[in-house]
């Protein structure tokens, strides 16, 4: 018995000096793992290069889902046949697509187009060409009207971004911007015939957003305009026809009794032009 323990305590006494060495190298190897990992340029997630567009992508991803649930839930999707049906509408009036500034003021100075002007209730968005403020006259009497509810409703005023537009120009807007429409086809650009314009989106409210759609709805159901709301711009894009001034013609007019408070529901307005229409 007495052999055996003496044969068993070196033993131990090795595994009690052992152990401790063993800790320490496995420590010495775990510490030298991290050092690699962070001072290597090849395999440091923290050094990685970060491509500038990827992270543009990213940003903006980000940015879209942040406020997807608040601000990007439209009424009025572009697609395709949108953009053919605004097509459509400008082969019936046979109208030209624009080509250039010399076609642009010929159609200026026999009136086919007109100026669109600020007011109270409407504004400019201030870096668009003072030449392209234009647009067919029935598109101007909706902007009009629209912006006159829309500052009724909210004391605020709505913005146009964009108007008529030439071949040329909306050439340099492809290079610029992958998205927009072509120049030809069946799916051109509608802004060339200048029976189209972008308001402004951005900055709304929700209550606000509704209220332009709602508006919109009622007009697009009696073939009257074609909207668009482009996420890109966040703008809502508004083909009007001709036979918007026809309709407007057997509309009355409802003016608000003095001080009066705006309505709380955005579809107030256009549910009274419903009651009007059904009326006629």
């Amino acid at each position: 018995m007495d052999l055996g323990l003496q044969m068993r305590r070196p033993a131990t006494r090795s595994l009690k000096i052992r152990k401790p060495l063993a800790l320490a190298l496995l420590t010495a190897l775990i510490t030298l793992a991290i050092f690699v990992t962070v001072a290597s340029p090849g395999t440091a997630f923290a050094l990685h290069r970060v491509d500038p567009h990827r992270r543009h992508r990213i940003l903006r991803s980000y940015h879209l889902r942040r406020h997807r649930g608040v601000l990007w839930n439209p009424m009025f999707r572009p697609t395709r046949d949108s953009l053919l049906r605004q097509n459509e509408e400008i082969d019936r009036l046979d109208l030209p697509r624009i080509q250039d500034d010399d076609q642009l003021e010929e159609l200026k100075a026999s009136g086919a187009l007109v100026p669109i002007e600020a007011s109270e209730s409407l504004k400019i968005e201030p870096s668009l060409d003072p030449s392209r403020r234009f647009c067919r006259p029935w598109t101007r009497d909706f902007v009009q009207d629209l912006s006159e509810v829309y500052y009724r409703q909210f004391h605020a005023q709505i913005q146009v971004n964009s108007a008529v537009r030439t071949v040329k120009v909306q050439k340099k807007l492809r290079r610029r911007n992958r998205n927009a429409a072509p120049v030809d086809g069946d799916t051109a650009s509608s802004h060339l015939a200048g029976i189209t314009v972008d308001l402004q989106r951005r900055g709304m409210t929700n209550e606000q957003i509704r209220f332009v759609e709602h508006y919109l709805f009622y007009l697009n159901a009696l073939g009257l305009v074609e909207p668009e709301e482009e996420r890109r711009h966040w703008c809502f894009h508004v083909m009007v026809s001709d036979r918007y001034d026809d309709w407007r013609q057997t509309q009355t007019i409802f003016p608000r009794p003095p001080g009066e408070e705006p309505a709380t529901e955005p579809g107030t307005v256009t549910a009274a032009a419903t009651a009007v229409s059904a009326s006629n």
